[in-house]
């Protein structure tokens, strides 16, 4: 104390390209995670396909995000792109779990009704599943925006950009006021996300 705002330009720049980062990944993930819940859910896809796509998900879960995200920097250097890279991966495994288990409760009778007309299944998927996951897959997604800006936080500690990256720089050089100033913004950066996925998830009730 007291914190040292010279710092407020970077810290504006970083904390965009940490949500950047953050929203990138999740985004990155819902694209793969959607195909992938639909091939777990039980109710949609038969054993065969459904069980080896949950132990799919299951181990990219088991993986932790820190070493997800040191692989990444190995393999493509430094920089908010390695970081996007992990959170996707990361995010993967859970949102496609939530997808599935979202799918599993969707009433049989409105999926049997459409597909006893004659649809496809894909067509059955569209008009009999979706519509009634919607509201809960869009809730798990914007709640795994708020958690991945926190995690996108963390992994500059390890090189893969935004907020992170400044934070470890400051602390390994003991310059805590600056350090303070970081920290203020992340905290206020993530109650405002709380709000606003609080928000978003009692409006698509």
């Amino acid at each position: 104390m007291p914190p040292d705002w010279s710092v407020t330009a970077l810290v504006a720049r970083s904390t965009v390209e940490t949500l950047m980062i953050a929203l990138g990944g999740t985004a990155l993930a819902v694209v793969v995670a959607l195909p992938l819940g639909f091939l777990a859910a039980s109710n949609v896809s038969p054993p065969w396909i459904a069980h080896p796509a949950r132990w799919l998900l299951a181990f990219v879960r088991s993986i932790p995000l820190i070493v997800v995200a040191m692989v990444c920097v190995a393999a493509v250097g430094l920089g908010p792109f390695p970081g996007m890279l992990a959170i996707a991966f990361h995010s993967l495994g859970m949102l496609g779990k939530f997808y599935a288990e979202e799918f599993e409760t969707a009433e049989q009778g409105v999926i049997q009704a459409v597909s006893g007309t004659g649809a496809s299944w894909s067509q059955t998927l569209r008009y009999g599943l979706f519509p009634q996951s919607i509201p809960q897959v869009l809730a798990f997604t914007v709640y795994r925006f708020e958690m991945n800006f926190r995690e996108a936080a963390v992994l500059g500690l390890v090189g893969a950009g935004g907020i992170g990256y400044y934070i470890q720089l400051y602390v390994r050089s003991f310059q805590y006021d600056k350090v303070a100033v970081l920290l203020a913004v992340v905290v206020s950066v993530v109650l405002l996300l709380d709000q606003l996925t609080f928000w978003a998830r009692r409006r698509l009730r």
